[in-house]
């Protein structure tokens, strides 16, 4: 019992701490941890407010990977003010502080804006899917290949997961493709190439996401292992100069490979990584363009929630 009284001091006296000096994320996390609440149970609590908000963007929020800017998403910290038994304006307050302070500006790239601009749309997609957070499913290994064509753009994308359930009964996975700027994902095409078929299909075109459901055509039990493979048909951009994967959970191996048609190959390629999306970029390392295969790769045996990517330029 004792064990438990400290543990419950611990984490009052960090989101005290938050409270007074922020930043917004780590106020949040704390005061989340505090309570002791899952984020289902606090999307719950929301939806009582009358504010309908995702679970990935409250994941988002406390990881620092993106921070509530509409009047709906303003209106959810409010009431979390509420539900998380904390002070009035006391988030709201280290929301405004950081929007004026050093870490406003924030990098125009291409993954930032994966996450923030159409975080939301995400939400939304997905909803429509009803497709939770993870799905019932851990990550122990996923491999990616990007085919990038003739014209520079962003061809195809193939992947396979190899996935344990976590629960009984999981059935599906929702895959998500966030094209290049300037895309059109009405007309980019789903393959299920393996142990899988195509189910629903849902897409956005402001924000360039296409999220696809995979139907297994069996139910998982608990500790179940799978394996399934799919392709997304893209090409509908112009030039392509990176490709970003972000995880919101640790999990298994990720493998990342790029080929380059024959007629179009970049002069520089490198990998990066990102602890959030408005994280600086760390861990920047030439790769080297395999010439018999027109491709090059990056390998994490065991990923953690951010960003990794590789990057290329072109004469």
């Amino acid at each position: 019992m004792r064990h438990g009284t400290q543990h419950a001091d611990v984490a009052t006296a960090e989101l005290d701490s938050a409270l007074r000096g922020g930043p917004f994320h780590v106020a949040l996390r704390a005061a989340i941890a505090a309570r002791g609440l899952p984020l289902q149970r606090v999307q719950h609590h929301l939806s009582r407010y009358g504010v309908k908000v995702g679970v990935t963007s409250l994941s988002y929020w406390q990881q620092g990977a993106r921070r509530p800017q509409r009047p709906e998403s303003l209106r959810a910290v409010r009431a979390l003010e509420e539900i998380l038994q904390l002070p009035d304006e006391s988030l709201i307050r280290l929301l405004a502080e950081t929007d004026q302070g050093p870490t406003a500006r924030r990098p125009a790239t291409r993954s930032y804006r994966s996450l923030i601009e159409a975080c939301d749309v995400l939400d939304r997609l997905q909803d429509e899917l009803d497709w939770s957070l993870d799905g019932g499913l851990h990550t122990l290994g996923h491999h990616e290949r990007i085919r990038i064509g003739g014209h520079r753009e962003l061809a195809a994308r193939e992947s396979q997961h190899i996935v344990r359930a976590h629960r009984d009964g999981v059935d599906r996975f929702v895959a998500v493709h966030h094209g290049d700027p300037g895309c059109a994902p009405q007309h980019m095409t789903v393959h299920a190439l393996e142990n899988c078929r195509a189910g629903r299909v849902r897409s956005d075109q402001e924000t360039g996401l296409l999220v696809a459901e995979l139907l297994f055509g069996t139910r998982l039990r608990s500790g179940d292992t799978f394996l399934f493979r799919y392709a997304v048909e893209d090409g509908t951009a112009g030039v392509s100069r990176e490709y970003v994967r972000g995880f919101g959970f640790p999990g298994g191996q990720y493998t990342l490979q790029v080929r380059f048609a024959a007629d179009a190959l970049p002069t520089r390629c490198h990998r990066f990584a990102q602890h959030s999306a408005a994280a600086p970029r760390s861990g920047r390392q030439t790769l080297p363009l395999s010439g018999l295969h027109r491709s090059v790769h990056l390998v994490e045996p065991r990923v953690r929630p951010g960003l990794l990517g590789i990057g290329w330029d072109w004469e």
